[in-house]
């Protein structure tokens, strides 16, 4: 159990995530989260250079990726500021935010960053040598789409994982469609009242479109309104199988900082000091092959667990959920309401940009819970390799 790592209030933001190819698609996602964090630096009246570490997170590689982290941490105006980089597909977020807990439990750290970002847009196209290839052929990747369609590991598409732990389960497409309309509706109450929701936490995204002209994208874009009706009409991807596009993310592009701190610093940082929020613990798994979506749940134990807590003790969920199938499993096992938890959002909805989907997802999870009253808030998700991790916080 960790005691002594803390999150000041609002020491977080988010930008929109924008779908795939949208107005995100052409900005190098490394440098438009620098001038995010920049930006957002800038409104807590922090400098850069008081930081000690930063801790990037991205999946999707961007050009001069190979000095992602030094160059991100560069770019925050602290050129004299150390940095690492972490790659775990879904769950970068949470495992970057980990990192900088465990740091400031040993005493590494005082005040490190959390940046994670991503583009799953124009993703790169990769050239391996294959001297022993007939002529020399060389091997060619795409980054995202061979990917997403093939673990090397398995063999298998990530939407397969989803339909081995339906079949295992016994879930149909009646009720994954049912509980994506409910994730829908849970998405529509963060709109409400002019997105007060998305207010506390997302920080609009100025784009360049010309010399002369730039945008301001101020909310998600690609969301695809559900309905029972809509849903129906949609068959599944894999003939045989109970998951339709309706029921799974989109990739998406976005990125979303943390800091993370002692708790001194987090109360001179928070916009409120009566607020406090409390990195609590972490778990991490991996499941069986082709298992992916049932990940979540060992890591949940795991983290309630190091916790001494149980299910029954946390006050707020918030999952990232490619596939509706997560939820539904992961419901089943925790015994768990599966309409009850992922309110004002999920990703299902918002959509996937990797690096910062945990990350903003801990943000609304925060945020949620504060408007509760305070207690604590479980984040929890898969990744790519059938692997899934979990993180606790306390808010009071």
């Amino acid at each position: 159990m960790y005691t002594k790592s803390y999150i000041p209030y609002k020491g977080y933001y988010s930008t929109p995530f924008c779908k795939w190819q949208g107005s995100l698609a052409n900005e190098n996602a490394i440098t438009l989260g620098a001038a995010m964090s920049r930006q957002f630096f800038e409104q807590k009246d922090l400098d850069a250079n008081d930081l000690d570490y930063c801790i990037f997170g991205n999946t999707i590689g961007q050009h001069r990726q190979f000095y992602a982290s030094p160059w991100s941490a560069a770019l925050l105006g602290a050129d004299a500021l150390p940095a690492i980089a972490i790659s775990q597909a879904c769950t970068t977020g949470a495992t970057c935010i980990n990192q900088a807990a465990m740091g400031i439990e040993t005493g590494l750290f005082e005040l490190p960053y959390v940046l994670t970002v991503d583009r799953t847009s124009n993703g790169p196209h990769t050239i391996w040598p294959n001297p022993k290839g007939p002529g020399g052929e060389v091997i060619s990747e795409n980054w995202n789409m061979d990917n997403f369609n093939a673990d090397p590991n398995t063999g298998k598409k990530m939407v397969e994982t989803a339909e081995n732990v339906a079949k295992e389960n016994g879930f149909t497409k009646e009720v994954c469609d049912d509980l994506v309309v409910r994730r829908y509706e849970q998405y529509l109450a963060g709109q409400a009242d002019n997105r007060a929701f998305q207010r506390r936490y997302m920080q609009p995204v100025e784009i360049a479109i010309s010399k002369k002209k730039t945008i301001m994208v101020e909310e998600d874009e690609g969301i695809i309104p559900s309905t029972k009706e809509g849903l129906a009409r949609l068959k599944p991807t894999i003939p045989g199988g109970v998951l339709s596009f309706g029921a799974q993310t989109h990739p998406a592009d976005g990125n979303a900082g943390v800091i993370v701190t002692t708790e001194e610093k987090a109360r001179q940082l928070s916009a409120d000091d009566k607020v406090t929020i409390q990195v609590i613990a972490y778990g991490f798994s991996r499941e069986r092959r082709g298992f992916m979506p049932a990940a979540p749940v060992p890591a949940t134990r795991m983290a309630l667990k190091n916790a001494d807590l149980t299910i029954k003790d946390i006050r707020v969920i918030k999952t990232h959920n490619p596939f509706i199938v997560n939820d539904l499993y992961f419901a089943k096992q925790m015994e768990i309401d599966p309409f009850g938890f992922n309110n004002f959002g999920s990703s299902l909805i918002f959509g996937h940009p990797q690096g910062p989907t945990a990350t903003r997802l801990i943000i609304e999870g925060i945020e949620e819970t504060v408007m509760a009253g305070g207690g604590y808030f479980l984040w929890t998700g898969c990744a790519a390799g059938d692997c899934g991790a979990a993180l606790i916080l306390k808010i009071s």
